[in-house]
């Protein structure tokens, strides 16, 4: 449905739809290999998924936390290293890695349902630096970054508060929030920056947030 629109609307380039459960490491290898196949490969890698689940850290369900883990570290773990691959097979020294994160992922904020969330962008903050010291150590000039937003209007909150829909809607009633284009323009000037130029972290939040 996306790629029909983004088509209609005229813009440049192709949406091509891939469906991967990012949870399942045998699917994504599965895609990367149909991309190396179909589009020889790739030259950034955004690695946008994310949720999280009201699992607190007291009283919260494994398999909420397990989920979490899995979507929010392990996925883009796996995601990075062979996007990674994927360019030093074809000697790109110019690709970018970019991690959607969080402002959770640098503070902690008083909601016990997102404690356990915010563990795992902490995680997600810890391995963009991690990731950029290792692209150092091996002489390239691919680079790596975090976006971390505050209140995004998305489906996040309807993922989070599943069983309170009411609850959901007003997370993004309370306030002017970001939107998905806010996100796309960090993104592209991310992408923007010259050469020379590597940005850590964009750190972003709607101006009327508080925490």
């Amino acid at each position: 449905k996306l790629a029909a629109e983004c088509q209609s609307a005229g813009y440049p380039g192709t949406l091509i739809p891939y469906k991967c459960d990012l949870s399942n490491e045998e699917e994504i290898l599965s895609m990367f290999s149909a991309i190396k196949t179909l589009h020889q490969g790739v030259d950034v890698c955004i690695n946008n998924a994310g949720l999280a689940r009201p699992e607190p850290l007291l009283l919260g369900k494994t398999e909420g936390w397990r989920t979490m883990i899995d979507v929010n570290v392990m996925a883009v773990s796996i995601c990075t290293r062979e996007a990674y691959q994927s360019m030093k097979e074809r000697n790109i020294d110019d690709g970018h890695i970019i991690n959607i994160n969080s402002m959770n992922g640098h503070s902690v904020v008083p909601q016990s349902v997102v404690h356990f969330y915010s563990a795992t962008k902490y995680a997600v903050t810890a391995l963009t630096e991690g990731l950029r010291q290792e692209l150092r150590e091996a002489k390239t000039h691919i680079r790596a970054t975090c976006i971390s937003p505050g209140l995004v209007e998305t489906g996040f909150a309807f993922k989070l508060h599943d069983n309170d829909p009411e609850r959901a809607a007003a997370t993004y009633e309370s306030i002017r929030c970001l939107k998905a284009e806010d996100m796309a323009n960090a993104v592209i000037y991310v992408l923007s920056a010259p050469p020379h130029v590597q940005i850590g972290d964009i750190q972003m939040r709607p101006t009327e947030q508080i925490s």
